[in-house]
């Protein structure tokens, strides 16, 4: 596998991973989740394939399929009133082709990314995971992510 930058022409295999995270997210809550939606128009995914403050990385194979991404984006809250002003790299989304699951690259992704965001002076990594998706939070953990915070809910 060859992690780089994700340009237009991963689009296809980028939506097609897109929606297998939609239906993990579906199967679990599907009183938040649509079953058929899209996190992201082609025209929204083109845009933030061009944003250098929203890095994506694909891993792909000899033929140049999509077999992992993972999407990032910086952020730094500069001059909040009570924030530090660290430079942080947010994993908005990583996921694995469920056809190759188990063959580290979802750790092999996530280690690719650490070390981005360390060349890129990141004082952090940090990601959200539902508590629907157990699988996700063991596997986090193994890479040696921590809780930083828990957001909760209430059914009304």
């Amino acid at each position: 596998m060859h992690i780089r930058r994700a340009t237009v022409q991963d689009m296809d295999g980028l939506m097609r991973l897109l929606r297998q995270v939609l239906m993990v997210h579906h199967k679990g809550r599907p009183d938040l989740f649509k079953p058929d939606a899209e996190k992201y128009t082609p025209e929204e995914l083109t845009q933030i394939l061009q944003d250098d403050t929203r890095p994506i990385f694909v891993g792909v194979d000899e033929e140049e399929n999509v077999l992992v991404y993972a999407f990032c984006i910086f952020q730094q809250h500069i001059n909040n009133n009570i924030l530090t002003d660290i430079k942080t790299l947010y994993i908005d989304d990583l996921c694995v082709d469920e056809k190759v699951r188990g063959q580290h690259l979802g750790s092999t992704m996530f280690k690719y990314v650490k070390e981005f965001a360390k060349e890129s002076g990141c004082y952090n990594l940090t990601l959200n995971v539902w508590a629907l998706n157990e699988s996700a939070m063991k596997f986090y953990q193994r890479m040696g992510m921590d809780v930083q915070k828990t957001y909760m809910e209430n059914i009304l």
